[in-house]
């Protein structure tokens, strides 16, 4: 590989930026970043100058030779790039909150990346990685894409369908977020920790759980069956688990799956929040204004503590650890987003999955999971079908291949509110669909 590495991460106006910049920053003296090219849209100018010149203030204090490139060019910036990072979001904070207040008024769950609204998300965003994916192709055919844009899952599984770019992997700081949890329960360093992980993004699970090679899965459980011992996320309330339950389901579930195990519970908390007036990407957007506010400061020259408020915690840690083991080849495990290749064999063998992987200079190698047990495997089953079809839809832009996936997605009780949902939304997204509404469309 080249002595200096090109990093370029698209997005790179997000309030996630000083994290990676943090992490690149902590393993430079094994990562030899040379360029940092951080791109946004022109609606992202004052957010990418802001987050742009703190990255700078970072990488002077640290005393590295790393030169942080701002550009609304994004072809310029991935010209010879050997990592593309791609953290953006198609309409901003407003079509989140579009995401997650229409369902709820047809009485469905509204959620950023589940659901109706992680549908739109996927909508939205599969067209544009695939517009990144063709300016690769020419501009750095040999780079890795390190997606880290929700729906994670559903977008890797876009680029491996639908364009030539084969060095893609997708990244969730949800499975790094469980073992860092696991190593607080126990009080032990978190490489201590592994977890077998298998399923989907954001529908993923412990198989089991290890210390220094043991397995701990029976304490593991039994200790999350105390409230006080819940592990989640900063956007997902534990509500806590039955015991029973949580014991018979025998695996390690994911923060998520509050989402699919209490349905009516959860949907009963967003409602009541929506009508106070807030829905996640109002308190998001509130935190990103806030965090924005410290930022500008030019006396700040770290990551500041304030940003493990968003849902993003680890995520530099998680980012730059698998950009870090692939360039050095180390062949350690990570839970990621690949082709499944047989590793689970309960799911399609070209579908991507969220999966403990060998990482090395040829990028992810999935552990042999084998079949998901059968408690939890029709539910990722059936998510993974709506995935399918969602992605179809994302590239078509057929409305009768949206309004079934909404209809198969879990959340969704039948065809006739599905359909008003569906149609709801793509007029209020109709800006970021031209999909839908070309010639003969919606």
């Amino acid at each position: 590989m080249k002595s200096g590495l090109k990093i370029v991460t698209i997005g790179g106006g997000s309030s996630y930026t000083p994290e990676l910049i943090e992490g690149f920053i902590k393993y430079f003296h094994e990562l030899p970043v040379k360029e940092i090219w951080l791109v946004d849209i022109e609606e992202g100018k004052r957010k990418l100058e802001i987050v742009g010149n703190l990255a700078k203030r970072m990488v002077e204090k640290a005393g590295l030779p790393i030169q942080v490139h701002l550009t609304f060019d994004r072809k310029e910036a991935l010209k010879s790039a050997d990592f593309v990072t791609t953290q953006f979001r198609v309409g901003l904070l407003e079509a989140r909150r579009k995401d997650e207040s229409i369902p709820l008024k047809y009485g469905v769950l509204g959620q950023e990346t589940n659901g109706p609204g992680g549908l739109f998300k996927a909508l939205r965003t599969i067209p544009v990685i695939i517009d990144i994916c063709r300016e690769m192709e020419e501009l750095c055919p040999n780079a890795w894409l390190i997606n880290f844009t929700n729906p994670a899952g559903m977008v890797t599984e876009a680029v491996l369908r639908y364009s030539n770019i084969e060095r893609v992997v997708g990244l969730c700081n949800v499975p790094i977020g469980m073992e860092m949890g696991i190593a607080k329960l126990f009080d032990i360093d978190h490489k201590r920790v592994r977890i077998n992980f298998a399923g989907l993004n954001h529908m993923v699970y412990g198989l089991d759980v290890f210390i220094d090679g043991v397995s701990v899965k029976k304490e593991v459980i039994s200790l999350i069956t105390n409230p006080n011992n819940n592990i989640s996320m900063k956007n997902i309330h534990a509500m806590g688990w039955e015991p029973e339950f949580l014991k018979a389901l025998d695996v390690f579930p994911c923060p998520y799956h509050n989402y699919y195990y209490k349905a009516g519970d959860m949907l009963e908390e967003e409602l009541n929040n929506f009508k106070r007036g807030g829905t996640r990407a109002e308190v998001v957007k509130k935190l990103e204004e806030e965090l924005f506010d410290l930022y500008q400061d030019p006396k700040l020259a770290i990551k500041p503590p304030q940003l493990e408020k968003r849902g993003g915690a680890y995520y530099s840690d998680a980012a730059v650890r698998l950009i870090h083991s692939m360039y050095t080849d180390k062949c350690d495990i990570q839970a990621v987003n690949t082709r499944n290749n047989g590793a689970i064999t309960s799911l399609p063998i070209d579908s991507a999955v969220e999966v403990s992987s060998i990482i090395s200079k040829n990028g992810p190698k999935p552990l042999v999971m084998g079949e998901l047990p059968i408690q939890v495997r029709g539910m990722v089953q059936q998510l993974k079908s709506f995935e399918r079809v969602a992605i179809e839809a994302a590239i078509s832009g057929d409305y009768g291949t949206a309004l079934l996936a909404m209809t198969i997605n879990p959340f969704v009780p039948s065809d006739r509110i599905a359909k008003m949902i569906l149609d709801e939304m793509l007029e209020a997204h109709q800006k970021y669909l031209p999909q839908f509404f070309k010639k003969g469309g919606a």
